[in-house]
């Protein structure tokens, strides 16, 4: 029985990827700091379902603690590591830019120590499309260069990828960085664009509409990630074999960066419309200028992925809003 060591495992894509890897047979030991950014409630709620499964071991600690993941290397030996535990939002970096530091810098600063020390065969590291930043040419291809972030979340993102890449040369460690875009679902976090919408439409009040509804976003179900991450479990990157052209391995190392998005970005007015379908009622709206740090649009080249995987994310939008919806008002009617 394979084990995975889970960062994050407590959050939104850590708990259906390690939900998902129950499922299969695999054991999994989840790391979480259960933290109060958002709502700890659906945290626990999330946590409760995990621990159901007797392959589940949960560690609810602080991933920038010093020495907390070296032990876990050591004690439960894991086939692979698949860090998602992060200080996610753009705009929270704004107000909060510390705690990007701590745990997306410190944080994964001790995983790749612990790694050395103890080596897995995979390593799947979470960056973000937010590091294309003013990225104009789309679709984003994972060969571009990306150096221009546009906020400090981003920018501790991009800075993970360059120290992952530096460990994966010095110890030859399989490492992939995985971009992925706009990730929506069921147990979806609070501070996304759909919960807010669904949840402001439901009570009748008014949404919060950026850039004046001109954005793009490349949406990706979360199943859709999930499958991918799956997949790329068996995928380690080797030095010296690139599998096309286009790959984006390293020349000097066993390190890929990879997107994972739906390569089909849709008008943010679009996911608006569909999002009322699936409520039923009409949103009130309050057009805004763009907020700092954002980006107008987003949008994958995933052909790179679909070399690696064989899967191609395609849910359509509309088809995964309404299981958001769905989840959503049965969720808060039992609550």
């Amino acid at each position: 029985m394979p084990t995975a060591l889970i960062t994050g495992s407590a959050g939104f894509i850590g708990f259906h990827t390690a939900r998902t890897l129950l499922d299969a047979g695999w054991s999994v030991v989840g790391v979480d700091a259960v933290t109060d950014y958002y709502d700890v409630a659906l945290k626990l709620a999330r946590l409760d379902i995990l621990l159901k499964y007797d392959n589940f071991h949960a560690v609810q600690n602080r991933i920038e603690s010093r020495g907390v993941l070296r032990k876990l290397l050591e004690r439960h030996a894991p086939t692979v590591v698949i860090h998602l535990a992060a200080q996610a939002g753009v705009r929270f970096s704004i107000e909060q830019p510390r705690s990007y530091v701590e745990s997306n810098l410190l944080g994964t600063f001790e995983l790749l120590e612990a790694a050395r020390a103890y080596p897995v065969k995979h390593m799947l590291i979470a960056s973000t499309s937010s590091v294309y930043g003013a990225n104009s040419d789309m679709p984003y291809k994972e060969t571009d260069t990306a150096d221009t972030q546009m906020s400090f979340y981003a920018a501790t993102k991009k800075s993970t990828e360059a120290m992952a890449h530096s460990y994966a040369h010095l110890y030859d460690l399989p490492i992939t960085m995985f971009r992925f875009f706009t990730v929506y679902g069921p147990w979806g976090r609070p501070d996304m664009a759909i919960f807010k919408f669904t949840d402001a439409m439901l009570k009748n009040e008014t949404i919060d509409i950026y850039n004046n509804g001109e954005s793009m976003r490349d949406f990706t179900y979360i199943d859709d990630l999930v499958a991918n991450l799956v997949a790329l479990t068996l995928k380690a990157p080797v030095k010296g074999s690139p599998v096309s052209d286009a790959d984006s391995l390293s020349p000097v190392a066993p390190f890929r960066i990879l997107n994972i998005g739906n390569a089909q970005p849709v008008g943010l007015m679009d996911f608006v419309s569909a999002i009322e379908t699936a409520v039923g009622r009409t949103a009130k709206k309050n057009y805004l200028p763009m907020q700092a740090g954002d980006v107008p649009a987003t949008w994958a080249d995933t052909s790179l992925l679909a070399e690696l995987t064989g899967n191609q994310p395609q849910t359509p939008v509309a088809d995964g809003i309404k299981k958001f919806v769905d989840w959503y008002t049965e969720y808060y009617q039992k609550a």
